[in-house]
């Protein structure tokens, strides 16, 4: 099903800020394609448990995602040593797109971060 024009015609920026939880998804998937599981697995590994995505989260931003256009779903894969009913995710140009301009906002967040040096203090 191709996008709808108005999600087409959206600039990157206008997605943002992504949710801690989109923009783990959008990482997780910068690499490559994965099925749901994997996705909650690699989000948990790389955030130290500090991010756990239930089920019922995972499958809620996966449907917004998709809905916006940033991942599309693959067909189904079934090789003989997986699950018949795992889907796969992957981004799409769009989705890549909002992943880059996250990433840069961030990259700036945290560049005013360091200029103040609230990285360097002690709280107290």
């Amino acid at each position: 099903m191709p996008p709808s024009s108005k999600v087409a015609e959206r600039k990157p920026e206008s997605f943002l800020p992504l949710s801690n939880a989109n923009l783990h998804i959008l990482l997780t998937l910068a690499d490559g394609e994965r099925h749901g599981y994997a996705i909650m697995q690699e989000v948990r590994e790389a955030t130290e448990d500090a991010i756990r995505l239930g089920p019922g989260t995972l499958y809620r931003c996966l449907q917004a995602l998709l809905e916006e256009d940033l991942l599309e779903e693959l067909g189904r894969r079934i090789p003989a040593a997986e699950d018949e009913r795992r889907r796969y995710y992957r981004l799409t140009a769009l989705g890549r797109r909002v992943l880059v301009a996250e990433s840069k906002r961030l990259a700036g967040v945290v560049a005013l971060a360091k200029a103040k040096r609230v990285l360097q203090r002690v709280p107290g």
